[in-house]
C-alpha cells in the first residue's frame, strides 16, 4: 500500500461488510488516507452469510459482464497479495439430469460469449473427469473455469488485518454513525458517531448493507432497492475434494446469461424449489465442509425462523449429485441483502455533497465488490479533477 501524503485525499467509509472493506482497500490503493466504521464489533451480516462465490458464469452479456470479469481480475490480484481471503480459481459445473437441461448447457457453449465466460459443454464423463465427486447420475454440465470462490467468513478479516499493517487506515468497530454533515467545522464532509467523535474526509461512502433506515435512510427508502431474505446450511467435513463449485440447473432460471438458451424447454421445477425460489449452488469450504443453498424470499416482514422443508430439499439434490449421504449439519442461518429493481447493477447514489451511499448489489455482492469500489473512486478522482 503506498503511504500516506499531506496532499491525499480523506475517506471515510461507513460499513465493515465487503463493500464497505472493498472501498477502504480500493482507497488505499490509490494512496488515499481511510477511516473505517463498523457498527457491530465484527460484521453479522451478508458478506458472511454467502457462498463466497466469485460468479462470472451467470451474468448478463454487456456492462454486468464486464463488471463481474473485472472483478474476477481484481479478487485474482487480491487474493495473491491477501493469501487468507482464500482466493481458489476452482470453476464451476452447472449439471444437467435432463436431455432438456442439457440443451441448455450446449446452447450457452456455442453461445457468441462463451469463450469470455470459460464455458466448455462437457459430457458425463467429462463432468466426472472434472469433479470425480459428483457421482449421480447425469447426462452432462457446462464447465466454467472464470467462476471462482473465497472464504466468507475469513475474507473481511483478512483484508482489515492486511490494512491494519498500513499507518494510511484506521478501523474503528463497534461505532455506530449517526449524523452527517457536508460542511463539518474541520472542513469537508463528515460523519458524528455514537460516542459524539467526529470523522472527517474529502469523501463519506455509506456501506450500510440491508439496513435502509439510520443515517442514510430518507435517501435509500426512496431508492429503487428492495431486500431479499435467502436460507443456506454448511456441513461437517466431506473428507473429498470438490474440485468445482457445483449448481444444479435450477440455476439457469436464477441467472440472465440463460435467457435465450431454451429455458422454456425445462420441465417445472418441483413445487417446494418453486416455492421459495430454490437453485442448489454447493461450494467446498477450506476446512472440507460444504456451503449449500439457497432459496429466495422477497415478501416483507421476513419469517425470524428458518424453515426446513427447503433445506429437505436441497439435501436430497445434493446428496442425488454426489451420490452418497452428506456430512451432518453442522450450522444453518438465514440472510438479507439488497438489490435494485430499476434493472442496475447496484446502487450508488449521492446523499449530499461529499457523501454517497453505495449498496443493493443484489447476488452479484461479494463477486462484484472489487470492482464497484474501484467505479467508486475513478468517478471521485474524475470529480476532483473537475472532469
Amino acid at each position: 500500500m503506498p503511504e500516506p501524503t499531506p496532499n491525499a485525499a480523506r475517506i471515510v467509509v461507513v460499513g465493515g461488510g465487503v463493500l464497505g472493506t472493498m472501498h477502504a482497500y480500493a482507497a488505499r490503493t490509490r494512496g488515499f488516507e481511510v477511516v473505517h466504521l463498523e457498527r457491530e464489533a465484527g460484521p453479522r451480516g451478508a458478506s458472511v452469510r454467502n457462498f463466497g462465490l466469485i460468479w462470472v458464469s451467470g451474468r448478463a452479456a454487456g456492462p454486468e459482464l464486464a463488471l463481474a470479469q473485472r472483478a474476477r481480475d481484481l479478487w485474482a490480484q487480491i487474493g495473491a497479495q491477501v493469501p487468507a481471503v482464500g482466493f481458489q480459481p476452482r470453476g464451476s459445473l452447472t449439471v444437467a439430469r435432463t436431455d432438456a437441461e442439457f440443451a441448455v448447457c450446449e446452447r450457452a457453449a456455442n453461445a457468441p460469449d462463451a469463450d469470455e465466460r470459460g464455458y466448455e459443454l462437457l459430457d458425463v464423463e467429462g463432468v466426472r473427469k472434472t469433479n470425480p465427486a459428483l457421482r449421480g447420475d447425469l447426462l452432462g454440465g457446462l464447465w466454467c473455469r472464470r467462476d471462482a470462490s473465497v472464504e466468507p467468513r475469513q475474507v473481511l478479516g483478512a483484508l482489515r488485518a492486511h490494512l491494519s499493517a498500513d499507518p494510511g487506515y484506521t478501523y474503528l468497530p463497534g461505532r455506530q454513525a449517526v449524523e452527517l454533515t457536508d460542511a463539518h467545522a474541520s472542513g469537508g464532509p463528515a460523519v458524528r458517531d455514537h460516542t459524539g467523535a467526529w470523522h472527517t474526509g474529502n469523501l463519506v461512502v455509506l456501506t450500510t448493507g440491508a439496513a435502509l433506515n439510520g443515517i442514510g435512510g430518507e435517501h435509500l427508502s426512496a431508492a429503487p432497492i428492495r431486500r431479499v431474505r435467502l436460507q443456506m446450511m454448511q456441513t461437517e467435513p466431506l473428507f473429498e475434494e470438490l474440485t468445482t463449485a457445483v449448481a444444479d440447473a435450477d440455476s439457469f432460471r436464477y441467472y440472465p446469461a440463460y435467457r435465450d438458451a431454451g429455458l422454456a424447454d425445462l420441465a417445472p421445477q418441483r413445487p417446494i424449489a418453486a416455492e421459495h425460489g430454490m437453485q442448489l449452488l454447493m461450494v467446498q469450504r477450506a476446512d472440507g465442509g460444504l456451503t449449500i443453498g439457497d432459496t429466495h424470499a422477497y415478501d416483507e416482514p421476513f419469517d425470524f425462523a428458518v424453515e426446513e422443508p427447503p433445506y429437505d430439499h436441497l439435501r436430497e439434490v445434493a446428496e442425488f449429485l454426489l451420490g452418497r449421504t452428506l456430512p451432518r449439519v453442522l450450522r444453518r442461518w438465514a440472510g438479507v441483502y439488497c438489490e435494485t429493481t430499476d434493472g442496475s447493477l447496484y446502487h450508488r447514489g449521492a446523499i449530499r455533497p461529499g457523501v454517497i451511499a453505495v449498496t443493493a448489489p443484489g447476488g452479484r455482492g461479494m463477486t462484484c465488490s472489487p470492482a464497484i469500489a474501484e467505479e467508486a473512486f475513478e468517478a471521485f478522482e474524475l470529480q476532483r479533477l473537475g472532469v
